[in-house]
């Protein structure tokens, strides 16, 4: 495999709500990137959002604008799959999450990389074994799943496959970490990885407090907000059990475990609201109904937070 030190150029397939931002993050970090979108549009809307973000950015001390400019000379947008293979040491992926798809654009990278380029999807729950399977070589293929928006949440998810050599792990886990990101690496694959675990059993057990008329939607993102959602910034669920006492969560958990929504389906609610077409804030009614004063409320104070999240993270402090 290349190593750390020998790469210099990215290839970084798509440009969309994940691509753009992963462009973001390795220019950020002074390497030139590859930027794949299908059609001139896709690189043209892409760059107008990479313009917008740096704004925020050079607004908030993140950047300044000779840094900015520097940035945008490092991101070259192309529109075939071998215009953003050129010169590429390293493959970042965020194409449709659709195994088909990923397996289509890996075989034809293929043609144009050797095999000491480490080829990683940015898959949200994807099997890597299944993806990797129509490969030659899938030792070198691995998910590298960040965080949405990525060019602001730190974490990065480094998941083998069946295959996948620990050398390919290794090697993705310290750029990871080069570009400033919080890597994490599983010890096997899992659906989900860990954190969409996570975030969909809690998810699971709101949907039911809603469901099962315990609470509404708003009590139950109230307490998040206002409780669980202010600590596990700074203890994890399980420092979280060790500080409380794990007698005291035992002893909870005995009786409260029978009582959780243990569904193996998806959320009656979320079905009827995707059957009847309200999909959430991209059709204006979900779980909530949206005005788009309020979308862009919600997205400048979530915004706001990560950013200073961000400004904390690099002078080493924590809330």
């Amino acid at each position: 495999m290349k190593q750390l030190s020998e790469i210099k150029t990215i290839c970084n397939l798509g440009c969309g709500t994940m691509g753009f931002g992963t462009a973001i993050s390795f220019a950020k970090s002074g390497y030139n990137v590859n930027m794949f979108g299908r059609k001139d549009a896709s690189i043209e809307r892409a760059m107008k959002n990479i313009k917008f973000t740096l704004n925020v950015m050079i607004e908030n001390a993140l950047l300044t604008k000779d840094e900015a400019a520097e940035l945008l000379e490092r991101i070259n947008g192309v529109t075939t799959l071998k215009a953003a293979a050129k010169d590429a040491d390293f493959v970042i992926e965020s194409v449709a999450e659709e195994v088909s798809i990923k397996q289509a654009v890996y075989k034809e990278m293929e043609e144009y990389l050797d095999q000491n380029i480490i080829f990683a999807t940015d898959s949200s729950g994807l099997s890597p074994t299944e993806v990797a399977s129509v490969l030659k070589y899938p030792e070198r293929f691995v998910v590298a799943h960040f965080w949405n928006p990525p060019h602001l949440i730190p974490l990065v998810e480094v998941v083998p496959g069946e295959k996948t050599a620990k050398e390919t792990v290794d090697i993705t886990w310290k750029l990871m970490e080069k570009i400033g990101k919080k890597p994490v690496a599983l010890l096997k694959e899992a659906p989900g990885f860990v954190g969409n675990r996570l975030q969909f059993a809690l998810l699971r057990e709101a949907l039911h407090c809603v469901q099962d008329g315990i609470c509404t939607a708003e009590v139950v993102d109230t307490v998040c907000k206002y409780s669980i959602g202010r600590r596990l910034a700074v203890t994890g669920p399980l420092e979280t059990a060790d500080l409380g006492g794990l007698d005291i969560f035992y002893n909870t958990s005995a009786y409260l475990n029978a009582d959780l929504s243990d569904d193996k389906t998806a959320s009656p609610i979320m079905k009827k609201c995707v059957d009847q077409g309200n999909l959430g804030a991209k059709t204006g009614t979900g779980l909530y109904d949206w005005t788009e004063s309020e979308l862009n409320e919600i997205k400048k104070k979530r915004e706001e937070i990560l950013i200073e999240w961000l400004k904390k993270d690099a002078k080493g402090e924590k809330f």
